[in-house]
């Protein structure tokens, strides 16, 4: 692959990032908040705020912090978000790639498209950007280390280390693979479903010891995210016939690799049983974990991993010869995919431009909650837009970040600054919190009226319950309902 087809990729590559007044992704409307607050603590203006000490979850929030410090807000997320979208799309490839068993210049174009919509996919609109800079080093790193170059597999290591500083789970499963690469490589195909066999009982072990030692718990759906083709389910239900229709793509690959080299020797591919067993991890360990010195579950671990199950199908079908008709659907497949995307991406800019709005009008440094929450959407769409909102404007007061020990920003102690308890900061997101003296005086942006779709900013009583309304924006279907809960 040349340098100029490398870089005509990255360019189309980074288009969503561009198309949109914001960007928008969950978490990261929190991430810069954040990142504005570390200033603060920077100064001393923040009390009952620190600055913590941590190790990892934390890449992504220093390079905002930086840029943040450089360029400002806008310009800050225009850049770190492309570079993590090209370190996990590269990082993707780069592992594909050495799947693909073909000739060194010839790159397997045809599961690009799957690994765009991937990029852009749930976890991307979760925000998660810290796992998923970690997963994109990580699938790099193996990309190198299941090369049989000693200073290939010597370049992997530091891969990992800036990987562990982005999220320690890629690393860890990243290092579970490339142990079972290597066994599984040095063994004879025939006694590799032996290893197998021992990998998805060590699993099983892993569970039990994080549910013995630790609360762990799975969730209702975590089956659901097997395949690693919901990552295209990202918003409202028009999502669906997209994924299922990507399945149906996988599905016609799988069968023409069995067809092509008979059952027996596909189970004993290493690629397909590295492939096998990222898809049973998302099933067998718990979806949720209370680790020690956290404040709230390390949670939806499945939906996470399951991006990486998805990588490595790819992987898997990289070896085949893509036919024509195959090529035409994938394409259609991304433009429609993409054009719900630009749709929704559209809709939650104009609610967040209103609250914009809104914020304006009341002094500065106030503290503003917001209620709205999507509740057909697979993503956070609504509950963080207040955040970036708030950003040199406003207090975004509910914040969740700081509560949950999680993070490198953290509450001490009671304060005026965000709530310092994340059963706080969840009531005041998902309802039932009843509003307490200290946290006046506090503004609320909500429906002015329930039947209506006007936002307004409101001033909060003391003893007032914050009530939950769900607002549905989906221009896709031409719908905006709303209710409270």
């Amino acid at each position: 692959m040349g340098w100029l087809a490398g870089i005509a990729a990255s360019i189309l590559v980074l288009v969503p990032c561009f198309w949109q007044s914001r960007i928008q992704a969950g978490d990261l409307s929190s991430h810069l908040y954040n990142a504005w607050l570390a200033q603060l603590i920077e100064r001393g203006q923040a009390p009952g705020l620190s600055l913590a000490k941590q190790s990892n979850n934390i890449l992504f929030d220093l390079v905002l912090s930086r840029l943040l410090r450089a360029f400002g807000p806008a310009p800050a997320q225009r850049i770190a978000v492309p570079l993590a979208v090209l370190v996990f799309f590269w990082g993707a490839f780069a592992y594909v790639w050495s799947c693909s068993r073909q000739r060194p210049r010839k790159a397997p174009w045809h599961v690009a498209p799957c690994l765009v919509m991937l990029a852009y996919g749930w976890v991307f609109h979760m925000g998660l950007f810290n796992f998923y800079i970690s997963l994109g080093l990580c699938f790099g790193a193996l990309a190198l280390a299941c090369r049989r170059n000693r200073w290939a597999i010597a370049a992997a290591f530091p891969l990992l280390g800036i990987a562990y500083v982005a999220h320690a789970l890629p690393v860890g499963w990243a290092a579970g693979t490339l142990i079972y690469y290597w066994i599984a490589r040095s063994l004879a195909p025939r006694h590799r479903i032996l290893l197998l066999a021992g990998a998805l009982a060590t699993l099983a072990g892993l569970a039990v010891i994080l549910c013995s030692r630790y609360r762990g718990e799975w969730a209702a759906g975590q089956a659901s995210a097997l395949s690693g083709a919901e990552q295209t389910w990202v918003f409202g239900v028009h999502y669906i016939p997209i994924t299922v229709a990507l399945l149906g793509i996988w599905t016609l690959w799988f069968q023409r690799m069995l067809d092509r080299r008979g059952a027996a020797r596909t189970v004993l591919d290493i690629r397909f049983q590295l492939c096998l067993l990222s898809a049973a991890s998302v099933v067998i360990i718990p979806g949720s974990v209370l680790l020690p010195g956290m404040h709230h579950t390390l949670n939806v671990m499945a939906e996470r991993m399951s991006l990486a199950t998805a990588v490595m199908f790819c992987g898997v079908a990289a070896s085949l010869r893509p036919r024509r008709g195959e090529i035409v659907a994938l394409a259609v497949i991304a433009a429609v995919f993409f054009g719900c995307i630009y749709a929704d991406e559209r809709a939650l800019n104009r609610v967040e431009t209103e609250m914009a709005g809104l914020v304006a009008q009341i002094p500065p440094g106030q503290r503003v909650i917001s209620t709205l929450a999507e509740p057909n959407s697979r993503v956070n769409s609504l509950a963080h837009l207040i955040d970036r909102v708030c950003i040199g404007k406003c207090l975004s007061y509910a914040n969740y970040e700081p509560s949950t020990a999680q993070f490198r920003v953290r509450a001490d102690r009671e304060n005026s600054i965000v709530v310092w308890q994340y059963a706080q900061s969840w009531g005041m997101q998902a309802g039932g919190y009843v509003v307490q003296t200290h946290d006046l005086p506090l503004y609320n942006i909500d429906l002015c009226d329930p039947a209506g779709r006007t936002l307004c900013i409101t001033s909060l009583r003391d003893g007032a319950t914050l009530k939950n309304t769900w607002l549905r924006v989906a221009p896709v279907l031409g719908t905006w309902d709303h209710r409270h809960n």
